[in-house]
């Protein structure tokens, strides 16, 4: 969101723990080898394995916790369940050289009752006695198909990426705006961009969406119909229910986000005159303004790790750049260095970094992904040369970040992961923006 939006589009309603530390992601060197075999299913299963082992991969993978041994590796013999390796497949094959693996994942699927099972080990090879190693057991069932398959998947990857310390995505949701019914209204999809819903009916504009920390609510800003001022809404999740959120007398207000306690609403709104930050209850009572300046300050974000501090995007000092403030609106600073338009700052999960999008070094207009360190300032950029690159929401493990971007040729929702790479783009349909990370 940039400063001419908000001042164009509100006013004028468009008329209409490893992966969270300061360093991003843990070098590679640094993260223990994780072997993962390809797992087998019986007879009736075995055609949904290839969905099953490629979801079990990439989800571990991608949490960046582990160094993947390459498949070509590994022994030739196999185990699929824990007494395979009594039978002479030893922890040495494994743990030594070419695998040189420390934790290894099996196990096998079979279509059982009509539900497909799978049995899942996780060991730790630094445990030469079998008996010792295994660090969990677990059964999972899904439906017999590949939906099932890489539900199980999931959920298996989910425990290994856990009990390594880390946070999995999968049971995570990224809300959106899309246009594809011909309104942009809010959506929502799983991690993975599977399951793609919509949330909002209302036939008119709504956008901006922001989720509570425990993903039970979502805040959002819509416009009424035609001709009218942009409004905060707060629906609850599941069932989906407007939680009437009691808008103050003014000509904007918007771009809403929780306190990371879910108690209160910070947001954008004009009553009083400028474009000030305020801070209310979650029906929108007891509001009062943050700010003073008679800039426009916007897109508020309370730090998710102290909630003692807010960053936000603002027009004062000239171009729109990004500042932090003290919750109550003091010790104002500005975090970028006043070059170029900088907006959408997003926190960490750890609550010293942020992750925005700011057009420096480009032409105006020209967005594309930074993160920051707030303490020592010094920029490290994601994204380049391949179209506009904005709205960044980082994954509840801090180690992903949503975003839009239009190099496919349109807005659409995109994931990566913090240092930049894989790119994966979710969303096809029509027009999707402003992507926000929750549980």
């Amino acid at each position: 969101m940039h400063q001419a939006w908000v001042a164009g589009a509100l006013l004028g309603a468009v008329s209409l723990a490893m992966a969270q530390d300061a360093t991003i992601i843990l070098e590679e060197s640094l993260r223990p080898a994780i072997a993962i075999p390809d797992l087998r299913g019986d007879a009736s299963a075995q055609k949904y394995m290839p969905a099953f082992n490629q979801t079990l991969w990439n989800d571990v993978e991608g949490s960046q916790l582990f160094r993947m041994v390459a498949k070509t590796m590994y022994p030739t013999a196999i185990p699929q369940q824990p007494a395979d390796w009594q039978e002479g497949r030893q922890f040495g094959e494994w743990s030594g050289p070419p695998a040189s693996a420390r934790y290894v994942a099996f196990g096998y699927t079979a279509v059982q009752n009509g539900v497909l099972v799978l049995y899942g080990w996780f060991y730790n090879l630094s445990n030469a006695n079998p008996s010792q190693a295994q660090v969990f057991f677990s059964r999972y069932t899904g439906t017999v198909d590949e939906t099932g398959a890489r539900k199980v998947a999931h959920e298996f990857a989910s425990d290994i990426i856990a009990h390594a310390g880390g946070t999995p995505v999968w049971g995570t949701h990224i809300y959106f705006a899309s246009d594809r019914t011909g309104h942009k209204e809010i959506w929502v999809m799983d991690a993975d961009g599977s399951n793609q819903r919509q949330i909002t009916r209302f036939g008119f504009l709504a956008d901006f969406p922001a989720v509570s920390p425990d993903g039970k609510m979502v805040a959002f800003t819509a416009w009424p119909g035609e001709g009218k001022t942009p409004r905060i809404y707060v629906f609850q999740t599941d069932p989906v229910r407007d939680l009437h959120f009691c808008n103050q007398q003014a000509s904007v207000n918007g771009t809403p986000s929780f306190t990371p306690d879910g108690q209160r609403i910070v947001f954008l709104s004009s009553a009083g005159g400028g474009h000030r930050i305020f801070i209310a209850n979650l029906d929108g009572s007891g509001f009062r303004p943050i700010t003073a300046s008679d800039a426009i300050d916007a897109e508020p974000k309370v730090n998710p790790k102290t909630g003692n501090t807010i960053v936000f995007s603002s027009d004062r000092s000239g171009s729109e750049q990004i500042y932090q403030m003290n919750r109550d609106g003091g010790d104002i600073v500005r975090l970028s260095d006043g070059t170029g338009e900088a907006s959408n700052p997003s926190w960490h999960p750890n609550g010293r970094i942020i992750a925005f999008a700011w057009t420096r070094g480009y032409a105006t207009g020209k967005f594309n992904l930074f993160w920051m360190d707030v303490a020592d300032q010094k920029p490290v950029q994601l994204t380049r040369n391949a179209g506009k690159d904005e709205n960044p929401s980082w994954a509840p493990d801090g180690a992903h970040l949503a975003f839009m971007s239009d190099s496919s040729g349109s807005p659409q929702i995109w994931t990566m992961l913090a240092d930049g790479t894989q790119p994966r783009q979710l969303t096809t349909q029509g027009t999707n923006e402003h992507p926000v990370w929750g549980k």
